[in-house]
């Protein structure tokens, strides 16, 4: 079944439509929450709000065609909740990939991942947020920019201050912080 008929029977009140979208969404969410929040009970705490948010507030979606967005959009606000809530203290958590793609070396791609997170760690979860969505999420930035409810140059200002500091952290010899179609490698 399409998700625009989904999100319709879902937006009338059919459970099933709803578990059927969560149930295609729940990954992603929960890998752009881990990220963001660094945290995976936090990460689980907070795909469950936003969907519960997206349960009670479905009704007012006047696109249905922007479910994907509108999701994202509540993923992002429930991670900077929670966020806020655990204060600053910091935690460790390992980063798994949210796409499959091969890689020649196991053993370098773990360190390069490793350094990777650690140097997200050091991002707050707004800037964060924002690498998440664009890299990893691959929305493009203006989509990236409405999701988090900030203007376009307020996203670009984030995004450029959060990879100025990735590389900072990486040193200027990181040659996986390049670009890889559109991803951070």
């Amino acid at each position: 079944m399409e998700q625009r008929q989904l999100v319709e029977r879902a937006r009338r009140g059919d459970h099933d439509a709803f578990a059927q979208l969560a149930a295609g969404s729940v990954t992603r969410l929960d890998a752009a929450a881990r990220l963001i929040l660094r945290d995976h009970e936090l990460a689980r705490d907070a795909v469950q709000e936003a969907l519960v948010r997206a349960w009670r507030d479905l009704p007012g979606l006047r696109d249905p065609d922007r479910f994907d967005a509108w999701l994202h959009r509540l993923i992002v606000r429930a991670c900077i909740d929670q966020a806020r809530i655990r204060g600053r203290r910091p935690i460790e958590v390992e980063i798994d990939p949210i796409f499959d793609t091969p890689t020649p070396d196991e053993t370098q791609t773990v360190a390069d991942r490793d350094q990777v997170d650690r140097a997200l760690a050091r991002l707050g979860p707004e800037h964060r947020a924002v690498v998440v969505l664009h890299y990893y999420l691959e929305l493009p930035l203006p989509e990236a920019a409405e999701i988090l409810g900030i203007p376009l140059g307020t996203a670009k200002s984030r995004l450029h201050r959060a990879i100025g500091s990735l590389r900072r952290t990486l040193g200027p010899d990181s040659h996986w912080i390049e670009l890889e179609g559109g991803r951070l490698a």
